[in-house]
């Protein structure tokens, strides 16, 4: 006969008894395996050893289960016209609103002093900016003429 901690409320109860005297729970029978490394005795459940963290017999089985199968959801009676104003074409890198460079290229070249270029892409306030300073100066227009140069067509704001 050897003694066990009960695990509600850590009193030594004998091994062989059903439940502990002291709080009343069912004490679980465990099953004992020994470690392969360190040889101390763990549950037969016990994936890991929790004295020197090596993995059981139980660990390879659970490793070498077939991956879950993925689940298929019938999706019909999903409401398809909701939301149909959304761009099928954003990816991860893609955000906000979609603008055509050639677009705001024509604005920037001909009308940028006046933020045409801005306002079309809804900064409105760089727009005013650029309104009230000559497009900053014509430095801001040329700067921005050459940056939509190089942006991809269609760029997003």
């Amino acid at each position: 006969m050897a003694l066990i901690n009960c695990p509600e409320c850590g009193k030594e109860v004998s091994d062989l008894a059903a439940a502990c005297p002291n709080c009343g729970v069912t004490i679980k029978k465990q099953e004992t395996v020994f470690c392969s490394k360190c040889g101390k005795g763990i549950d037969k459940d016990a994936i890991v050893c929790p004295s020197c963290g090596v993995p059981t017999a139980k660990y390879h089985q659970h490793q070498t289960q077939a991956p879950p199968q993925p689940i298929n959801v019938n999706v019909s009676n999903v409401n398809t016209n909701a939301n149909t104003n959304i761009n099928q074409n954003y990816g991860p890198n893609m955000r906000g609103r979609p603008k055509n460079k050639w677009v705001s290229l024509a604005l920037c070249f001909f009308i940028g002093y006046f933020g045409a270029h801005k306002f079309y892409e809804g900064k409105t306030g760089m727009g005013v900016l650029y309104l009230f300073t000559a497009g900053l100066f014509m430095i801001g227009v040329v700067i921005d003429f050459i940056g939509l140069l190089f942006k991809p067509n269609p760029y997003y704001v």
